[in-house]
């Protein structure tokens, strides 16, 4: 069967349609899946190595939030050699509800050496097909600091300068303070007259320069700290976090199967009309109708219908089903009021999901959650006052970066984007 197209019904001989999107389902039981899971507590890649506390931490209020969503976010197909997993948390504090910040969406990751060999060879190999030879030394410190070839003319630039065309030498790591190391013949006791003297000259295989850079970086020592993160903020006891809802697996993940959705009948007219006083025709009617209702929310709620159980929508690079095209996160994914345009999400159009803040890369659509996970969640909540959202839409980084400051081999958290669409106050008509 042909995937499902949102642009259209899926043909009009056709009674169903299987599309590309996975549906999740709640359960009490376990799957063979026994990562992704709606609710409880979050598990992390490796339990040694959570991710900073800060990161937990809800962006109104600053007190820790509980999960929502869990996922094994493994794609070899896409991302070979890396392990993923997703998060989605919430603040349960009902003052920060309808508050950006209140839900928060982050993508742990490990890249396997393999992984990292692999890109390696193939940056060697794009070094290998240039003009200009470089030594093997000189190709590695270029690559592994910078990652940019290295040239001879701009071998003593800072990279991280503000001033691009200095061209004094100077250690990109080192502090305005340290004099020694901003003047690279300072311990060669070269008077200053003869340095006046002797013009600018390429650097040769016999200097020392190479040496005097890999002393200055210390690379038999840790890493330099510069441009790394803070170091994480340690969590708490586990009495002193919010409780958690509780806990569901996901199960039956199967792709979505929609039978035709009917558009509904428009109101035929029934008004009298004074002799003489033309009728309106069907155009005319058809707009009054669709005036009167939100066809975004109505497509969204036709949509849920035939699977009323799904409590997430999974699609990487695929496309959010919105719950309204009148909020914030409408009008960002919306179509500019063409209800029959795709939701564009690629990194193309900077008007849509915003870029990953870790890398600078697009983002693209992986994940939602629906309305009947809220369902499932509070069930045994005695109070009637719940979450308030109408679906949670998760925009990932189309390259899975690493977290900066990681090494391979190593885990990272990253934040990535949570388009909350929160239910409308007023009534649906």
């Amino acid at each position: 069967m042909a995937p499902y197209d949102s642009d259209s019904s899926g043909g009009e001989n056709n009674e169903y349609t299987e599309t590309n999107v996975l549906l999740g389902y709640a359960s009490r039981m376990p799957s063979d899946d026994t990562i992704s899971q709606l609710g409880g507590k979050p598990t992390w890649l490796d339990p040694t190595t959570p991710p900073s506390a800060t990161l937990a931490k809800c962006k109104v209020c600053n007190d820790f939030m509980v999960l929502l969503l869990q996922l094994n976010g493994d794609l070899p197909e896409f991302f070979s050699g890396h392990e993923r997993r997703l998060y989605v948390m919430t603040c349960r504090r009902k003052t920060c509800r309808r508050k950006e910040g209140s839900v928060k969406a982050l993508r742990g990751i490990r890249i396997t050496e393999i992984a990292a060999k692999d890109k390696r060879k193939g940056n060697a190999k794009s070094e290998l097909e240039g003009d200009t030879p470089i030594s093997t030394s000189d190709m590695n410190l270029g690559e592994t600091l910078f990652g940019t070839k290295p040239s001879w003319t701009s071998t003593s630039a800072n990279p991280f300068s503000t001033n691009p065309k200095s061209a004094a030498p100077s250690n990109p790591f080192s502090t305005p303070s340290s004099s020694a190391l901003n003047n690279q013949f300072a311990t060669a006791h070269i008077p200053g007259s003869e340095l006046a003297a002797k013009p600018p000259q390429r650097p040769s295989e016999t200097t020392d320069f190479p040496k005097t850079f890999a002393s200055a970086l210390s690379l038999n020592i840790d890493p330099p700290q510069f441009g790394l993160p803070l170091p994480p903020e340690p969590w708490p006891q586990e009495s002193e976090l919010p409780p958690a809802y509780p806990l569901y697996y996901l199960v039956d993940a199967n792709y979505e199967i929609l039978d035709k959705i009917e558009d509904p009948p428009i109101p035929t007219q029934t008004m009298d009309l004074d002799e003489g006083q033309g009728g309106s025709n069907q155009k005319e009617d058809k707009d009054v109708f669709e005036s009167t209702i939100d066809i975004t929310f109505q497509k969204f709620a036709d949509r849920l219908a035939q699977n009323p159980e799904q409590v997430i929508r999974y699609e990487f690079k695929g496309e959010p089903l919105l719950y309204s095209k009148h909020d914030d996160v409408g009008k960002l994914l919306g179509s500019s009021g063409k209800d029959n345009v795709k939701v564009t999400t690629t990194s193309v159009n900077g008007d849509r999901i915003p870029r990953c803040g870790n890398c600078g890369a697009g983002r693209v659509f992986e994940v939602q959650l629906t309305p009947h996970a809220i369902m499932e969640l509070e069930r045994e909540e005695i109070s009637v006052d719940g979450m308030e959202w109408g679906t949670i839409i998760v925009g990932v980084c189309e390259r899975d970066c690493q977290q900066k400051g990681v090494q391979n081999g190593a885990i990272g958290y990253v934040e990535e984007w949570a388009g909350v669409q929160w239910e409308e106050l007023n009534e649906r008509r």
